[in-house]
């Protein structure tokens, strides 16, 4: 076990009216889960990198600092399904905040990566004697699929930097990113997968004309502008969008007050894949231009959808960066 304090940020002791933070890192190799774990480290995160599976829990319930446990496919007693049902269980512990963090990167990021640095891919062995190394990764990104698939987080690192992609780390786990001002995270994402445990204040865009009965429009998503032009053309849209700006006008001051320095807005539909799309995109455009009346966000923005992101389709981004 290791705890780090190499930004001078300290070590997250748990306060006693704070959920324990638990992060699973896991993620294809070569995506950045060394890098991340180490950026948490920084951030005071308690982190253990590949402790064996069966020993996960034993650890998060003696733990008195915020958690970060790497997992991969060197995990002993790593397997999907064991890994899924131990995320299951974990996130219905109360008292905890369990995520699934899946650090994905395209296959020509990961050919330069393992080029550059001369590594060997786990897959690279006796046992697999005759595949090349894209073969390898191919065969990883398949073999990890159904665990991306049920992952809070998915975090391509393709085309980042190593400082954006620590902002990006810094942004949504830190405690005082952007110089103490509140760190926004506006999400997608369908009910039927369940809610966002993070969310702070979720919408319901269900009652919005769906997209999905048109068949033109069916395979597509929200970040296409047919789709958004469908969804925005429902009569009560533009009021929606207003209340929910209202809302959000009236809680993030309140948030700041309270100290918070991280805040969720979630918004769900059927699918996550056009109404709450949409929804989140233009939320994200007022808040980031500060083109609403009454409604101000000086820190940073950042947007994700998550059913997309399960699916490979959409990664986070920012709406506003950190200064």
């Amino acid at each position: 076990m290791r705890s780090g304090n190499g930004s001078g940020v300290g070590r997250s002791v748990l306060n006693l009216n704070d959920p324990q933070r638990v992060l699973l890192v896991t993620g294809v190799s070569g995506a950045g889960k060394s890098s991340m774990l180490r950026v948490l480290e920084d951030l005071g995160y308690e982190v253990v990198d590949n402790p064996p599976l069966n020993l996960v829990e034993q650890l998060v319930s003696r733990a008195d600092h915020h958690l970060a446990i790497g997992i991969d496919q060197r995990t002993r007693g790593f397997n999907i399904d064991s890994v899924v049902d131990l995320v299951a269980r974990l996130r219905t512990q109360a008292g905890l905040r369990s995520e699934l963090i899946f650090a994905t990167a395209d296959t020509d990021a990961l050919l330069k990566r393992f080029t550059a640095t001369r590594r060997r891919h786990p897959y690279d062995n006796d046992s697999n004697a005759g595949y090349s190394l894209p073969q390898n990764i191919a065969r990883e990104i398949e073999v990890m699929a159904p665990l991306r698939a049920h992952a809070d987080l998915v975090i391509d690192t393709s085309g980042l930097s190593l400082p954006e992609f620590r902002q990006m780390v810094e942004a949504r786990f830190g405690s005082r990113a952007d110089g103490g001002a509140l760190t926004l995270s506006l999400m997608s994402f369908a009910f039927p997968a369940g809610l966002p445990r993070e969310a702070d204040v979720v919408f319901d865009a269900r009652f919005l004309r769906n997209p999905r009965y048109d068949e033109s429009l069916r395979p597509k998503t929200g970040l296409d502008p047919e789709v958004q032009a469908y969804v925005r053309a429902d009569p009560d849209y533009d009021r929606f969008l207003r209340q929910i700006l209202d809302m959000l006008g009236l809680v993030l001051p309140r948030f700041v007050s309270e100290g918070k320095r991280h805040a969720t807005i979630a918004v769900g539909c059927s699918g996550g894949q056009h109404r709450s799309v949409t929804m989140i995109e233009d939320i994200a455009e007022k808040l980031a231009d500060h083109t609403h009346p009454g409604l101000s966000q000086d820190g940073p923005v950042v947007v994700s959808h998550r059913e997309l992101a399960r699916q490979g389709r959409s990664f986070w981004r920012w709406a506003k960066p950190p200064q």
